[in-house]
């Protein structure tokens, strides 16, 4: 560990390890703060692709330029020594949304709870010209009081307002955008239609575009045929449906912005219910 990171953090328990690091818990020295500790080992990277090296590089940038936002994972600290790179991020103790996806289908409340907090921190991406480009469960976390942080800005990629400049297939299968596999340039908006997908996901328990190999799940997004089974959608709102149908609307030009989905009456009466919920 560093020197620097030393100084000012205690690690107290490990909390996960993934392909070049583990994450721990630590405690701030001079706050008492609890946060998640990234320790990255250079050497791992290095000895791999190069590609990863340049994502690790890139998301500690954006994490930088988006910082400070409450539904978006904070990178508060960077140490760095020869062999080994220290993130001090958010700690994250609940469970992600995957992990509650697995457990439970979630009530339109809830549904649109996670969905505006999720979105706020779509749009102040955007604003900033930076697209997620891997939105998914996995990566939306929850803080200790169940608000929803944007995790994991390794597939981030810088954009042109108003322009379709980038390139190159990423994302997760389910989750991916139409236009992504097209092999065409492509904008913001794969944001919003993965995000949709996420919605879905929520409100049925089972993604709206499946397979039973990735390319019978490509095959399924390219078509986008979006379907609302009666068995499981017989109690959900129309309004709910007609936001799933404006964010995963293959025609991007069509396909709704993500500060656009904020203004849906699905979002801003679920808002004005907390409010009211709230004032007692």
């Amino acid at each position: 560990m560093s020197d620097g990171f030393k100084r000012d953090y205690q690690v107290i328990e490990e909390l996960g390890r993934g392909r070049f690091g583990i994450v721990f818990r630590c405690i701030s020295r001079s706050s008492g703060g609890n946060y998640a500790v990234k320790i990255i080992d250079k050497r791992r990277i290095s000895a791999g692709d190069s590609l990863d090296a340049e994502c690790l590089v890139n998301e500690t940038k954006i994490l930088h330029l988006l910082y400070p936002h409450p539904h978006i994972l904070a990178l508060h600290n960077l140490y760095e020594d020869e062999s080994h790179l220290h993130m001090v991020l958010d700690l994250c103790s609940s469970s992600d949304l995957h992990r509650r996806i697995t457990l439970q289908i979630f009530s339109e409340a809830e549904a649109a709870r996670i969905m505006s907090q999720l979105m706020h921190a779509v749009a102040h991406c955007h604003r900033h010209g930076v697209a997620h480009r891997d939105i998914k469960p996995d990566n939306i976390l929850f803080d200790e009081w169940d608000s929803v942080k944007l995790a994991d800005f390794g597939s981030a990629e810088m954009f042109k307002q108003g322009e379709e400049s980038m390139t190159g297939v990423v994302g997760t299968p389910y989750y991916v955008a139409p236009e992504v596999l097209a092999g065409k340039d492509y904008g913001e908006k794969v944001d919003v239609w993965s995000a949709g997908v996420v919605l879905y996901v929520m409100l049925a328990g089972f993604p709206p575009f499946h397979g039973e190999s990735v390319v019978e799940i490509f095959h399924a997004v390219l078509r986008a045929n979006l379907r609302f089974p009666s068995r499981v959608f017989h109690s959900v709102s129309p309004s709910a449906k007609d936001l799933l149908r404006k964010m995963l609307c293959k025609d991007v030009s069509r396909r709704i912005s993500a500060e656009q989905v904020l203004r849906h009456p699905w979002i801003t009466n679920y808002v004005e219910n907390m409010a009211e919920t709230e004032l007692g």
